[in-house]
């Protein structure tokens, strides 16, 4: 299964229009009867787990005391808001962010802030690492509320679930203590990876949302036998929810919430002395890239000495631009023969993950990975042939020590541009 959407988005990470659907969705929306009794039940059933409810019924609180809330979403392109239009103002993200000011917040709800960190085509192996930056705005930011979607990005998450957990409990395991919502979205092939993540919720006891639960059996059924929204409705291309969707997932987690804020209070706070259930080993993982690189390795960039400025853009949170990702970066050009060709890094690790750069552009070509001397992987940028965010696994090992990684160009790729976007190292 390929991961998110990769085969229709383009070099911003959104998907590719599906005109159609576009000509209709505006009068799919405007007919659309959100309070009827069909919609409402597919609704309740996208509650797969009401979960441990105290930290969620704390933010709520908070909320109707016009005391300050930060509601933060990390996922992929469907939480960057792909599909919706406008994006910034349409996404699932910015719709239950707004929903929850609308249920709890006093007055104009300014008390609450936004943090939405959706990446198109990039896995919760990449999720872990952006997480301090891009949510906790390195230490700036306390959300109240995380809510986590990759269950359609991590088809290609080499860990295997292991990056997964370890994004929950980095976000559960703050010290201010954050309600964490797992919500499962579902492609148009009826495909998400909830047998093997949802798992990780039980264990937590964590709320989760699953829009496949919500929809899959009543996509089946005629308008005769009860079906609420086809996939045409609901789907922009095989992959993005349209503006409808994305109302729906909004929905559905405004459904969890009122839920919540219905029920009593649960004794007792998560549980989080139990043994992890696929793996913690990502937990501590931290960004290095060329802005802190200095402080933590010793790097000698050799060709590499260029910044790549053509990169993967997001509209983060509420805004309507778009943002580039990872530009404290380091590229080979391929154009200076002279130079020392290879990236040298010396650090002391037991685990390291390097993030680079996909490309449509014949202009970049593969990379080679050396660890200890000893090849270890070939980065290719034309995997997916669109400007993406790519983290591989290089290091896995049980106890720090000191390593040395090379990155050089694959034979008749010298003259080929490569851009190493970061690591993701834990020591």
């Amino acid at each position: 299964m390929l991961d998110d959407a990769r085969d229709v988005e383009d070099t911003q990470g959104t998907a590719t229009p599906r005109d159609p659907i576009g000509v209709k969705e505006s009068t799919y929306e405007t007919e659309f009867d959100y309070s009827s009794p069909g919609y409402l039940d597919i609704i309740g059933l996208s509650l797969l787990h009401k979960g441990n409810n105290v930290r969620l019924k704390r933010a709520i609180e908070k909320a109707k005391q016009g005391d300050p809330v930060v509601i933060a979403y990390i996922g992929g392109s469907i939480t960057h808001g792909a599909g919706a239009a406008p994006i910034h103002l349409r996404s699932y993200a910015y719709r239950s962010y707004d929903r929850f000011k609308e249920m709890f917040a006093p007055s104009d709800g300014s008390c609450i802030q936004l943090v939405k960190a959706g990446l198109g085509g990039t896995p919760s192996e990449l999720g872990v690492i952006r997480y301090e930056r891009d949510v906790l705005g390195e230490g700036s930011i306390q959300p109240d509320i995380v809510i986590i979607e990759f269950a359609v990005n991590d088809a290609d998450d080499e860990t295997r679930g292991n990056c997964y957990e370890s994004l929950v409990l980095k976000a559960l395991s703050a010290d201010n203590k954050p309600a964490v919502v797992l919500l499962f979205s579902v492609f148009e092939n009826d495909w998400n990876l909830q047998d093997r993540l949802s798992p990780v919720g039980l264990h937590y006891d964590l709320p989760m949302v699953s829009m496949k639960d919500a929809l899959v059996d009543q996509f089946r059924k005629t308008k005769g036998e009860g079906n609420v929204v086809s996939k045409e409705q609901y789907f922009h291309d095989i992959y993005h929810p349209t503006n409808l969707g994305h109302q729906m997932m909004a929905d559905a987690l405004g459904h969890l919430l009122d839920v919540v804020d219905r029920s009593e209070l649960d004794p007792d706070d998560h549980d989080l002395s139990k043994p992890p259930l696929i793996g913690d080993d990502f937990v501590r993982v931290q960004l290095l890239d060329r802005k802190n690189a200095d402080l933590v390795a010793r790097i000698e960039h050799g060709s590499f000495g260029h910044t790549d400025a053509d990169l993967q853009m997001a509209e983060m949170h509420n805004h309507d631009y778009a943002t580039p990702i990872f530009p404290n970066n380091w590229m080979n050009t391929g154009e200076n023969p002279g130079e020392a060709k290879s990236f040298k890094m010396h650090l002391r690790c037991k685990r390291l993950l390097i993030i680079f750069k996909d490309s449509g552009s014949d202009e970049f070509g593969t990379a080679r990975i050396k660890v200890d001397g000893v090849f270890v992987k070939q980065a290719d940028p034309h995997e997916v042939n669109w400007t993406r965010c790519h983290a591989m696994l290089l290091i896995n090992e049980k106890h720090v020590s000191e390593h040395r990684v090379e990155i050089e160009m694959a034979d008749v790729h010298e003259d080929k541009r490569f851009t190493i976007l970061g690591f993701g190292y834990v020591d």
